[in-house]
């Protein structure tokens, strides 16, 4: 008699083992989440190599299934909490092996995050070393005052900070003199330090004074640990969108866009891209000081360039399928894709922000499992600026589709930007929810009431074209230097 209950128990979602299927050639070289589109989800199934080495995606932080996740296929869950920044790198190269130049400042070190769905700190063992050693109690680097390390305020992919508050002397609130800072925390250890200060120490170099770029005072290592001390601000966006009941009014977030773009239009004059823009990483002042309205952008950590310092010429496209840089929510297209960032890629990631403020959700949240990276970049494309607009007001569709049909090396029209959100902002100043003097600046100096919107008004071209989506899809040859590589493109359809 035959044992006819055996295939409902054999589950490939369960850990059984399975054999490791031959590689198809092109199929795993055209988008980053296709690594993980297997649908082997247990322990077992096809090796990547040494997971001590690189971690690549959830399964790297926790073998274990969530529990009661049940077994369909992008399982939806409710998800209110803020997703953490996470960097799949390729496998490890073996000592000796030059590592491919990628797109970032020079001497910047990789950093490995557990993605949304695993462990939130970070995976290697040296780095949960770091996440568990305290914190000294008193922090002096370079000439700066002494300060007491207080309560902590938040930990990232990228360290943690904590109050820190002078012990002596200090009567301002920002500045140098301040009576209270912010002191930023990463451990020797942690693999963005493995060469030294970290990368984000030499964006501040360079930022430090930009608009809207929080001032940083003094840095240095004290004992283990690399430490920033920098003015201390106010609650993020997301705090904000918490406390007005998950929601803000679309006069609000018109404010936060024109201030937004005119930050990330200092920061890429500067030669930079953020990387990482979500709500998370926009601070507002510290609340009854006269900067509470005003919006700060935090969090370099991700941040390259897009123009060559030697050169000041547009760094050259590439793609890397098998790297990925961001926050999956709010990544551009691109960002999934592996090509190189560009200043497109940070209002992309913008309009995700704004969207996700007014409506409180994205069509792609919800999604789980070691494809989730694959699942959420098809739904991007396959989710037409019509439909992912529906209930926000015109400017934020018109916003989203002029830097969805963006090129790679184009100069973006900030001033056009900014003047699609000029009739939801109050007219009366001291009525605004935040201050945009960023914005009248950049208008004053470029006569922005005097641009001619029907110019240019077309996209050039389709990077998302609804449901189904299409998308050109430029192929990477590992095998091939970067000049050589095909320059055939291949069309993939996705579909729901």
């Amino acid at each position: 008699m035959p044992d006819l209950r055996r295939g409902a128990r054999r589950s490939k979602r369960l850990g059984d083992p399975q054999p490791a299927p031959e590689p198809s050639g092109q199929e795993e070289n055209w988008v980053l989440p296709t690594q993980n589109r297997g649908r082997r989800r247990g322990g077992g199934g096809r090796g990547r190599g040494n997971a001590t080495a690189v971690a690549k995606g959830p399964s790297a932080a926790t073998r274990a299934r969530p529990g009661g996740a049940g077994r369909g296929r992008g399982i939806r869950l409710i998800d209110l909490d803020p997703e953490p920044p996470c960097e799949v790198l390729p496998q490890a190269v073996p000592v000796g092996v030059a590592e491919p130049a990628l797109n970032r400042a020079e001497g910047a070190a990789d950093k490995n995050i557990a993605m949304e769905g695993g462990n939130r700190d970070k995976i290697m063992g040296v780095e949960e070393e770091a996440s568990t050693t305290p914190v000294p109690d008193r922090v002096q680097v370079g000439n700066s005052p002494v300060y007491k390390t207080e309560r902590r305020l938040g930990k990232g992919g990228f360290g943690q900070v904590y109050v820190g508050r002078r012990t002596s002397g200090g009567t301002e609130r920002t500045g140098p003199d301040a009576v209270e800072v912010a002191l930023k925390f990463e451990h020797r250890n942690s693999k963005g330090c493995n060469y030294g200060p970290p990368y984000e120490w030499q964006v501040y170099n360079t930022l430090n004074g930009c608009y809207g770029i929080p001032g940083v005072h003094y840095k240095g290592r004290q004992g283990d640990f690399y430490i920033l001390v920098m003015d201390m601000l106010g609650p993020s966006l997301w705090d904000v969108w918490n406390s007005l009941g998950q929601s803000m009014s679309p006069n609000m977030a018109a404010c936060i866009a024109v201030e937004a773009i005119s930050i990330l239009e200092k920061l890429h004059l500067k030669g930079f891209v953020h990387g990482d823009v979500k709500p998370e990483n926009f601070l507002l002042g510290q609340p009854g000081s006269v900067d509470e309205k005003k919006l700060y952008l935090i969090d370099l950590g991700l941040a390259s360039r897009w123009k060559d310092s030697a050169s000041a010429q547009h760094v050259e496209y590439d793609q890397r399928p098998d790297i990925f840089r961001g926050t999956i929510r709010y990544a551009s297209v691109h960002a999934h894709l592996g090509r190189t960032g560009s200043r497109r890629d940070d209002l992309e990631s913008l309009a995700y922000t704004l969207i996700f403020l007014i409506k409180g959700r994205l069509p792609w949240q919800g999604y789980q499992g070691d494809n989730k990276s694959f699942l959420v970049c098809k739904k991007k494309m396959a989710t037409s600026p019509e439909l992912m607009c529906c209930f926000c007001p015109t400017p934020f569709k018109q916003f989203l589709e002029a830097v969805t049909n963006m090129k790679f090396d184009e100069e973006p029209n900030y001033a056009k930007l900014i003047s699609f959100f000029e009739s939801l902002i109050e007219p009366c100043t001291s009525l605004r929810p935040i201050r945009i003097d960023g914005a009248l600046k950049v208008g004053q100096k470029r006569g922005r009431l005097l641009i001619n919107l029907e110019e240019d008004e077309q996209p050039k071209k389709k990077v998302r074209l609804g449901s189904p989506a299409t998308q050109w899809i430029s192929v990477y040859n590992a095998r091939r230097p970067m000049k050589q590589r095909l320059r055939r493109r291949f069309f993939m359809k996705c579909t729901k």
